[in-house]
Order: structure tokens, then C-alpha cells, then sequence
């Protein structure tokens, strides 16, 4: 049986879902005023890798993961571009959309955008106003009034005496309790027009935190079976839409929330307000300008591969490191999962859920999407295939790497792609695969002249621009950049 930890609980928990056979999962998705970096890449993986266990568990999934796309700073970028709020958010989703194709994470079954939920939003907020929970300020915002909540804390552990004016929440002079946060901002004057909506609180725009128990609700209905996101949810976001919804409509928002690890850059979390941030396409394209004007780019799919083999060989709980020599390690050990299956072609197989490593391999992800346990378990195939020549073990291998989105590649194609998380005893040329065909002939010629000199020459060239080449019976050469 699937067992999840649950954030609220602290606990790991049997899955338990509302409908048999039917799990209904929200995930807080991206504010889209930027380019994604390598944070966002971790939880759009992760909760990929969520999704695609839990259908190959034989559940039936209704995925909905949001789009922020009204907020502050997509106004800001807007202004500073001289464009309208769409121009702004219509791009940076072509761009996250980009991203993800990239790295292989399967699109939600609904992407609502905050924006189409304006008037959920509102029959939110007059339920809370009617509960004694919102108020009006002599601002013009309308606040929830935190303290009229029993239960606020509950998901991140805090208590109202700990938390402090300041900490994580704009103190306003309109807001009874420096803890108390914004529902409903009310408009002003030099912000665009589009991002003014009527209400019964005058014009304004939803504050953050509502969108979120608005989209859910009105999606998939209370409670959810599961909710996730980003780390740095957990408070004030998650805490906020627990209080919200549950004081709206009571009962309870979520049975099991989820909540992914930070990726950490030296002692600090990856994000843009630290400038600490690598986006993903400069990550996996070389060519790829952070400034540049275009949404779509082209990845390369050896490196991207490799990203997304990097978050997912770790538990997705863990805080991850990020660094250069990391995914050089990652690229490395995924080259070698893909020579297994350029040695020994894998034969086509329905999973043997009775294979040993197979079993190893559902008990990791039965046990918390433990996802670094499934990818050993890969490896143990890897070395059986090697030793043994087994196609079925190859062919296992690749059959459990797709339920994970890895190694669905041609292998040749694949170790034959030029890549910048290579190391070799040289420095690794841009030849084209031309290029290296032709030297390759080159020496075969050589060798039938029986100048074995000039075959080692260019065998010590190749080696030296990152080439591997592998003789085989019947005078056939494989080659690898590696």
C-alpha cells in the first residue's frame, strides 16, 4: 500500500482518498512574470513523478497544477515593459510550457489560470465576511482576521504568540492584526486598468492566497485528496488557504499535503529574490539566452534528460544541492544506465512486478515516492543486464525508467549527443557527428593499410575531444562522447 507523508499529520500515512480508485491532487503552480529556474524544475518534476505512480498504481488522477497570472510583480514587469498584463503572462507560460516538454513533465489534467476565478474568489470572501472572519479597512483592502481562526498554524506548526509583525507579512496600517492578510486589494490609480476587477468592495484585484482555495474547490471539490507544492508554501501560502477555505466552508481543505524540498545553493534555497537562481534553459541548452525575447527554445535533450535524472535519483523531501560537479555526477551516472542499453538491446516486456528489483522498485515508491530507491533499483538491473546479457533485465530496466520519464531515448542517438556535463582527459570539440563518422573512417583505413600509427593518431584525437570508440566483432566501431 502506498504510504505518503503528510506535512499536516507529520506522519506517513496510508493513501486514503474520498472516491475509491480516484485521487484528486492540486499543486500550486508558477506566478508566471519570469523564466522558470531550477527550484521550480525540482517541483514540477517531483509532482510528475507523483502523478505517474500513482496512475501506474492504477489509480485514476485528476492532476490540476494553477497559473498565477495576476500579482504584483507581474504588474511591475509589465509596467517596466510598456505591455499589457496578458502580453506579460501569455509569454513566460509559453515559456514554463517550454520547460516542461524539456524535461519531460506530463501537462495537469486542468492549468486554471487565476484570473478565469475572479468571481469564486468573491463568493469566497462574502462566505468569510459572513462568518466573521473578513473585515473592510479604511484602505479599501479586505483582510481576513487571522486570530478569529482556531486552527491557524496547524500545517506549519506555528503558533499566533510566535509569529511576529513583520516576519513573512506586510504590516498595513489598514489591518486590525499585523498577522491578519489580504483578500481583496483595493485598486490603485496607477495600476493599469486590466488588473482591476468590480466587486462589492469597490475595484481591486484578489489578493494571492485566495486564488488557490477558489480554483480548488470549484475543480475538484472538498476536501482534496492531495495538496502540494514548493517548500516555501508551506508558510504563509498553504497556511493561508487553510484558513480560508475551512473558515468559508468548514470541514477540511486536504486529507494529505504534500510538500517537495528546497534546492539549495551553497546554505541558501535557490529563488529569484536571493539572485541566487540558474534558469532551466541555460541549463539545458547552450544557446539559450535568459534575456532573450523568445518563449520557446530548443533544448538539448541529453542534458535535459540528465536534469531531470538529477531531481529525481534524490527523495523528493530532501533538500537537494545544486552545483556544477552535480550534474556532471548525474550526467555521468545516467550515461551509464543508457551504455547498459546500447550494450544489451533491450527486449520489449510487460513488467514482472515479481522480479526482484522490480519489487525493490514499488516498495521505494510505495514508500513516500521514495524515487532515489526506485533509481538503485534501476541500477541493480543494469548490473544484471551487463553481467548476464539479459535483454529482459535491459528491457525491465527501460520499462520501470519510463514510469519514472527516463530512458525512453535511442541509446546510440543519445550517447552520441553532444553534452556540457561531460568531463574527459581533454577539452570536448562541437564536432559534428559527420565530423566524427568521417575520422572514424578515416582510421579504419588506416588500420586496413596497416598504418597503425596514424589509426592510433586519430584514435588519441578523438579520445582527447571527448569521443569514445568501442571495436567490435566483424570490424564494426561504436563511438560515445563521453
Amino acid at each position: 500500500m502506498l504510504h505518503i507523508y503528510n506535512t499536516l499529520s507529520r506522519n506517513k500515512e496510508p493513501l486514503k482518498t474520498v472516491e475509491p480508485g480516484l485521487v484528486r491532487m492540486y499543486v500550486c503552480g508558477m506566478t508566471v512574470y519570469d523564466f522558470c529556474h531550477l527550484g521550480h524544475a525540482r517541483m514540477l518534476v517531483s509532482f510528475d513523478v507523483v502523478q505517474r505512480w500513482l496512475r501506474a498504481s492504477g489509480y485514476q488522477v485528476k492532476y490540476v497544477r494553477n497559473i498565477t497570472d495576476i500579482d504584483d510583480k507581474i504588474i511591475r514587469r509589465a509596467v517596466q515593459n510598456g505591455q499589457r498584463l496578458n502580453q506579460v503572462t501569455s509569454f513566460f507560460i509559453d515559456a514554463m510550457h517550454a520547460d516542461e516538454r524539456a524535461l519531460g513533465v506530463a501537462a495537469p489534467d486542468f492549468e486554471p489560470r487565476a484570473t478565469d476565478y475572479v468571481g469564486d474568489m468573491l463568493g469566497i470572501i462574502k462566505r468569510l465576511e459572513e462568518n466573521g472572519l473578513a473585515y473592510r479597512s479604511d484602505d479599501g483592502d479586505v483582510n481576513y482576521a487571522v486570530r478569529g481562526f482556531p486552527g491557524y498554524g496547524k500545517l506549519s506548526g506555528k503558533s499566533l504568540d510566535d509569529l511576529r509583525a513583520g516576519e513573512r507579512v506586510a504590516v498595513a496600517s489598514g489591518k486590525r492584526d499585523p498577522l491578519d492578510f489580504v483578500l481583496w486589494k483595493a485598486a490603485k490609480s496607477e495600476e493599469p486598468a486590466e488588473s482591476k476587477w468590480e466587486s462589492p468592495y469597490g475595484l481591486g484585484r484578489p489578493g494571492w492566497h485566495i486564488e488557490c482555495s477558489a480554483m480548488s474547490r470549484a475543480l475538484l471539490g472538498l476536501p482534496l485528496d492531495i495538496h502540494g507544492g514548493g517548500p516555501d508554501l508551506k508558510f504563509p501560502h498553504h497556511e493561508n488557504e487553510i484558513a480560508q477555505t475551512e473558515g468559508a466552508f468548514g470541514g477540511s481543505l486536504a486529507s494529505v499535503w504534500i510538500h517537495c524540498g528546497p534546492l539549495m545553493v551553497d546554505a541558501d534555497k535557490m529563488s529569484k529574490s536571493l539572485g541566487n537562481f540558474r534558469t532551466i534553459r541555460a541549463t539545458i541548452a547552450a544557446d539559450a539566452d535568459p534575456a532573450d525575447d523568445q518563449a520557446s527554445y530548443r533544448a538539448n535533450p541529453r542534458e535535459a534528460e540528465m536534469l531531470r535524472f538529477f531531481i529525481v535519483r534524490n527523495h523528493y523531501r530532501s533538500p537537494q544541492h545544486y552545483a556544477p560537479d552535480n550534474l556532471f555526477d548525474a550526467q555521468s551516472a545516467l550515461d551509464r544506465l543508457y551504455q547498459t542499453l546500447h550494450n544489451v538491446t533491450p527486449e520489449p516486456v510487460q513488467i514482472d512486478w515479481n522480479h526482484p528489483s522490480a519489487q525493490a522498485f514499488r516498495a521505494a515508491m510505495d514508500d513516500d515516492f521514495n524515487s532515489s530507491g526506485a533509481v538503485a533499483a534501476l541500477f541493480e538491473l543494469s548490473s544484471e543486464a551487463n553481467r548476464s546479457g539479459s535483454a529482459a533485465a535491459s528491457g525491465l530496466m527501460r520499462a520501470l525508467g519510463g514510469i519514472l520519464g527516463l530512458l525512453q531515448s535511442d541509446p546510440a542517438t543519445y550517447l552520441q549527443s553532444p553534452t556540457r556535463y561531460l568531463r574527459s582527459g581533454g577539452v570536448q570539440t562541437a564536432w559534428t557527428n559527420d565530423q566524427i563518422d568521417a575520422l572514424i573512417s578515416a582510421r579504419a583505413a588506416a588500420k586496413a593499410a596497416r598504418d597503425f600509427a596514424e589509426a592510433d593518431r586519430i584514435r588519441k584525437e578523438l579520445q582527447e575531444g571527448g569521443v569514445e570508440l568501442e571495436d567490435k566483432a566483424g570490424g564494426v566501431t561504436q563511438w560515445r562522447r563521453a
